[in-house]
């Protein structure tokens, strides 16, 4: 990170907080890591959408099974590392370049839900999908009734929704960039 020019230096800090920027090469780097973490987040969630309607729509009860096992597996490869390096790398890029963290609405806004989701998928999310694994453990063999799930079932599949309609989202509000700076860095303009 280097000063941004006309930035205070740290002898006369007293006139304000000192303003750093990424340099070009930090910032790429960073970009890039960000890009693949939120994408390869979205991507997981899809992943996992189409393992629960999979298991939703199948009469096969090894293939429910199948899929069940499978959902825990990768949520414990991804979710933690995917969803610590996206809000991560997200905060990097917003206090290493002009656009802060809150100077833009729709920059506060993502990293809200940033951080709403990174929660939810290490708490909420992993819960679900080691449910869903235990609940293939407790039939190993023969049919699975419906009733036997419960709501599982649909759960993944609306959870999995909504996880994609928030990716969706940030990434909208990443690429559209709506709302500009807050009021009170219009006035300070």
């Amino acid at each position: 990170m280097t000063d941004v020019p006309g930035s205070p230096s740290s002898a006369s800090a007293s006139r304000g907080p000192l303003r750093l920027r990424l340099s070009p090469t930090a910032r790429k780097t960073t970009l890039v890591v960000h890009l693949i973490a939120s994408m390869g987040w979205l991507t997981l969630m899809i992943c996992v959408l189409v393992l629960a309607l999979s298991a939703l729509a199948t009469s096969d009860a090894d293939a429910l099974r199948t899929a069940y096992r499978a959902m825990p597996m990768l949520g414990d490869a991804l979710i933690l590392p995917l969803s610590l390096s996206s809000p991560a790398s997200g905060l990097i890029l917003a206090l290493g370049t002009p656009w802060r963290l809150f100077r833009y609405h729709w920059v506060a806004v993502k990293f809200w839900l940033t951080l709403a989701a990174t929660v939810a998928s290490n708490l909420a999310l992993t819960a679900r999908l080691h449910e869903a694994a235990h609940a293939a453990t407790r039939h190993p063999t023969g049919s699975i009734e419906r009733m036997d799930l419960g709501f599982l079932p649909y759960n993944l599949v609306i959870i999995s929704c909504v996880a994609i309609a928030l990716y969706t989202t940030t990434v909208v509000l990443s690429v559209a960039k709506p709302w500009g700076p807050r009021a009170k860095y219009r006035r300070a303009r």
